[in-house]
C-alpha cells in the first residue's frame, strides 16, 4: 500500500488526485477478485461441467483406492476382523455409503490402523515442544489421540451412509414421478430406469448410479426382481424396498406396472406430507430452548431492568 502510494504521490502532485486514483484501483481490485469468485463458482456449479466430470473423477478414485489395496494385499488378512458378523456389518455399512469394490473393506481397517498409529506419533512427536505439560497429560493426549483414530473411520463411515440416504430420500420422488412418465409413455421397466438415471445424473448423481447398475445387471442376465432387490440392499431404505416389493408383486401377477407405480407414487406423496407435518408438530417444542436461552434473559432485562434500577437507587439514598 505504501509502495503504490508512493509512486502515485510521485506522479501527481495534487493530494486529492492520489486519493481518488487510489480509491479507484481498490475499488478496480475488488472487483476483479468478485467477478473471478463468481466465474469460478458459476463454473463448479455448471451442469455441463458436472457431467464431464462425473465418469472422469470416479475412475481417478477407483483407480487410487486399487493401488492403495495391492499395496497393502500382502498384510491383509492381519487387518480385517476374525468374526463374520462384524465383517458382513461393515461391508454392509461400506455398500450403503457408496463403497463397493472388493477391497473396500480392507482400506477401511488399514485406515483405521495406520490413524490409530499415526495420530498418537503425531502426539509423541510435537510434545518436546510443550515442556510445561506434565507426562500423565501427554499420556492421556496420547490415548486421546488413538482413541480418535479407531473411533474416526466409524464416525465418518456413519456420517457417510446418513448423507448418502439423505441425497438418495431426497432423489427418490423426482425419478419416481419420472418413472412413472415414462412407464405411461410406453417405455419398459428396464429402458424407463435408465432414461430416468440419464435425466437426474447432474442433480441426484448417487441415485442415478445405482439405478444404471439395476440396468447393467439387467442387461447383464439377472434377472428384473433380483436386480431391483440389489437396488434396495445396496441404498438401505425402507421407501425403495416397498417400490421393489410392489414391483415384484406386480411382475408376478401380471398387473399393470404403471397402475402400481402410480398407486406407490401417490401413497409416498402422503407419507412425505406427513413427516412434512410431523417435523412443523415439532416445531413448537425445539424452539423453547431457544426462547428461554436467548428472548427471555434479555426480555427480563429490558422490562424488570429499569424497576430494578430504581429500587437500588433509592435504596441508595437510604
Amino acid at each position: 500500500m505504501e509502495y503504490l502510494l508512493g509512486i502515485l504521490r510521485g506522479s501527481l502532485q495534487d493530494e486529492f488526485q492520489v486519493r481518488v486514483v487510489f480509491v479507484g484501483l481498490v475499488a478496480l481490485a475488488f472487483l476483479g477478485i468478485g467477478l473471478s469468485l463468481s466465474m469460478l463458482a458459476a463454473s463448479a456449479a455448471s451442469p455441463l461441467r458436472r457431467r464431464l466430470h462425473i465418469g472422469k473423477g470416479g475412475r481417478t478414485k477407483k483407480a487410487a483406492t486399487n493401488r492403495f489395496a495391492k499395496t497393502i494385499e500382502p498384510v491383509s488378512h492381519y487387518i480385517l476382523p476374525s468374526k463374520e458378523k462384524e465383517r458382513s456389518h461393515v461391508r454392509e455399512q461400506l455398500v450403503h455409503a457408496g463403497y463397493r469394490s472388493q477391497s473396500a473393506m480392507t482400506v477401511y481397517y488399514s485406515i483405521k490402523l495406520l490413524m490409530a498409529m499415526i495420530l498418537p506419533l503425531l502426539v509423541l512427536a510435537s510434545a518436546p515442544f510443550f515442556p510445561q505439560l506434565d507426562a500423565s497429560v501427554i499420556i492421556f493426549f496420547t490415548a486421546a489421540a488413538s482413541f480418535i483414530g479407531v473411533m474416526g473411520p466409524n464416525i465418518y463411515l456413519h456420517n457417510k451412509v446418513e448423507k448418502r440416504q439423505r441425497a438418495l430420500r431426497h432423489g427418490f420422488p423426482d425419478a419416481l414421478d419420472l418413472l412413472v412418465v415414462c412407464v405411461e409413455a410406453g417405455l419398459g421397466l428396464s429402458a424407463a430406469i435408465q432414461r430416468v438415471a440419464e435425466e437426474i445424473c447432474v442433480s441426484y448423481p448417487e441415485l442415478a448410479d445405482d439405478l444404471l447398475l439395476v440396468t447393467t445387471e439387467i442387461r447383464a442376465g439377472i434377472d428384473n426382481v433380483a436386480a431391483l432387490k440389489n437396488l434396495a440392499a445396496r441404498t438401505g431404505l425402507s421407501d425403495i424396498r416397498g417400490l421393489v416389493t410392489l414391483l415384484s408383486q406386480s411382475m408376478r401377477f401380471g398387473t399393470s406396472i404403471a397402475d402400481t407405480l402410480r398407486v406407490y407414487s401417490e401413497e409416498f406423496r402422503d407419507k412425505r406430507m406427513q413427516a412434512a407435518e410431523e417435523q412443523a408438530a415439532k416445531l413448537g417444542t425445539k424452539l423453547i430452548f431457544p426462547l428461554v436461552t436467548c428472548l427471555f434473559p434479555a426480555f427480563f432485562v429490558v422490562t424488570i431492568g429499569p424497576a430494578i434500577l430504581k429500587v437500588l437507587e433509592a435504596v441508595g439514598r437510604l
